[in-house]
């Protein structure tokens, strides 16, 4: 992270995005929430949401239909 963040000073940018497949550790994050750069930290699990919300490398494995009642079918008129 420190590497990271070096690099985002060398570059003369205020904010950055981290992704891991893992996740990060406690003295990892305490040490982004500290910095004056914003540094965006999306471990595994955050990234497989994001994955999934956004339809990037996934595919639909069931599908539910969901029903409502049709009143037409019901009225005196119908």
């Amino acid at each position: 992270m420190q590497a990271f963040v070096g690099s985002l000073v060398g570059f003369g940018a205020t904010k950055g995005v981290f992704v891991t497949t893992s996740s990060f550790t406690d003295s990892a994050t305490k040490y982004t929430r500290s910095l004056p750069q914003r540094v965006i930290q999306i471990d595994g699990v955050r990234l497989a949401e994001l994955m999934i919300e956004h339809g990037v490398g996934t595919r639909a494995y069931r599908t539910i239909q969901v029903q409502r009642l049709d009143e037409d079918f019901f009225s005196e008129d119908g």
